[in-house]
């Protein structure tokens, strides 16, 4: 039975609207990723001890971005995407609950913790009052993959920098397009274990 699972997990998205009208441009983690010196991997944003899966100080937890289609993430859209990706170990001795629901193929879906930095409101208007915001819109409406949101609302936020704070396992995010990409179950038994077993 494996106890631990090498799992490669996109925490987000860029380039479509969410359920919070926010649209995350590409290189929105450059600058946090840069200078984070902790990122968790949690259950369903909860900092407690008890929903932590993973702790980058402590455990294998490497977290980057990668462009890529998002058809290779088995999505529809058109185009390409900048995923947050965590390379992260899940281990059973950490968070056997959510180690279980991993193994048996029970998450689908994740959800970045995160505090904004840059925002720009974008607004489909002609009125002189939206002047900037109709700018905005001009500059990020290209870059949206799911446009029919955009023009469903005539408005919606671009986010260019945010700072990660943590990424969680959740049941329904607001950007479901954030897939479990790769998984490896292995054994991790100790030396002790190996030679008790010999």
């Amino acid at each position: 039975n494996p106890t631990v699972l090498n799992a490669k997990l996109v925490i987000n998205t860029t380039n479509l609207i969410d359920s919070h009208l926010d649209c995350h441009i590409p290189n929105i983690w450059k600058k946090s990723l840069s200078e984070t010196k902790q990122l968790l991997l949690l259950q369903e944003h909860e900092m407690e001890f008890d929903k932590i899966i993973a702790d980058s100080l402590v455990d294998k937890l490497k977290a980057y971005t990668q462009t890529v289609s998002f058809q290779s993430l088995g999505f529809d859209y058109q185009g390409f995407t900048e995923a947050l990706i965590f390379d992260v170990q899940i281990k059973q001795s950490v968070n056997e609950f959510m180690f279980n629901l991993y193994k048996n193929g029970r998450v689908s879906q994740h959800s970045v913790g995160m505090r904004y930095i840059k925002i720009f409101m974008c607004v489909n208007s002609m009125e002189s009052t939206y002047t900037t915001e109709k700018a905005n819109w001009d500059k990020y409406y290209p870059m949206v993959a799911n446009l029919d949101v955009a023009n469903e609302k005539g408005y919606f936020w671009a986010v260019t920098e945010a700072k990660v704070i943590e990424g969680s396992a959740v049941v329904k995010g607001s950007n479901s397009c954030t897939p479990v990409m790769e998984m490896i179950q292995e054994n991790n038994y100790t030396e002790t274990q190996k030679s008790r077993r010999s």
